[in-house]
């Protein structure tokens, strides 16, 4: 069984060498057991992965971060932005408006098996409006920013000077130091009744307690950190990763999508899809176990939801 190492001891050790910024944590290059044959098949099967050395940041991208991004390019999400109609010749004009995905709650048991029961596409929803119209980030510097799409994300990772991490990338730093371990931390979800991610707690997608303190996204770094000082790679939101999806076996069942966009306006499985990796604060233990480092999810780039976000890379 994989033991949790002390997280600040480890971040002294893995964070020595010199980064391109003084809060970069550089992961060092080596061959590790990606994904897990004991949950999801499209984990399946673990395969031995070889991955150079590179610098994290320690926490998914802030509010705070985008909002200097967009102040100094004038950069313009493409939740912020109507589709084009010559993309969707079939759409219904009402449709086509800014809008992006976001999570509502019903009142009562549904059948999970259909994501759109909670799912909302939300004209006036984007980055600066979390939750829709009247929502504000003004109190939420700290929290991860959401509502990006993959060009989104690409944007800013340049604007920054930084990449995108790779799928491999991303779980080699999630597992920080632990070989095979279920979690980012060891073998409990939560060790001693200690939560140590943002998660749902209760039945999804109806109920959650917040027994972890939040009922939506928190702001980075209240959390533990894992083996290697990095805070929530494993829940509060999903994060970009630069590779397209694939799977050896079968398409994930989804909770966080499809795309209500994607059924409104007609987009479906055409669009290209990029893996997710870290499970969110919607990942529920009786519905969606991807609250792991092995875990991922299929991503249609030209989507954005209330709860995927980022954080960045640098490789030598």
């Amino acid at each position: 069984m994989a033991t949790a190492h002390t997280g600040q001891g480890r971040r002294q050790a893995v964070a020595a060498k010199p980064g391109p910024t003084t809060d970069m944590v550089w992961i060092g290059g080596r061959t590790f057991a990606m994904g897990s044959d004991e949950h999801y098949p499209e984990e399946a099967p673990v395969h031995d992965v070889t991955v150079g050395g590179f610098w994290i940041d320690p926490t998914a991208v802030r509010n705070r971060d985008f909002e200097r991004f967009v102040r100094a390019t004038g950069h313009v999400t493409l939740a912020e932005r109507a589709p084009d109609p010559a993309d969707y010749p079939d759409a219904l004009p009402e449709l086509l408006v800014p809008a992006s995905s976001v999570f509502v709650a019903p009142r009562h048991a549904i059948d999970v098996r259909d994501a759109y029961h909670w799912w909302s596409s939300v004209p006036g929803a984007d980055w600066r409006h979390p939750a829709g119209p009247g929502s504000s980030i003004r109190k939420r510097p700290d929290h991860p920013v959401v509502h990006l799409a993959w060009e989104d994300a690409e944007a800013y990772a340049r604007w920054v000077g930084k990449d995108i991490p790779t799928e491999a990338e991303w779980e080699l730093a999630a597992r920080g130091g632990l070989e095979r371990a279920t979690y980012a931390w060891g073998e409990e979800l939560a060790p001693g009744g200690r939560w140590m991610a943002n998660t749902w707690q209760g039945r999804f997608p109806y109920t959650n307690t917040g027994a972890d303190g939040y009922l939506d996204t928190a702001p980075v770094g209240r959390y533990p950190p894992n083996g290697h000082g990095l805070h929530d790679m494993i829940g509060n939101v999903w994060e970009w990763t630069s590779d397209w999806y694939s799977t050896h076996d079968a398409r994930p069942g989804s909770c966080c999508g499809p795309s209500p966009r994607d059924r409104s306006i007609g987009r479906g499985e055409r669009v290209p899809r990029k893996v997710i990796k870290g499970g969110s604060y919607l990942c529920a233990p009786d519905y969606c176990r991807r609250y792991r480092p092995a875990a991922r999810m299929a991503q249609p780039i030209d989507t954005a939801t209330c709860h995927v976000g980022l954080r960045c890379v640098v490789r030598p």
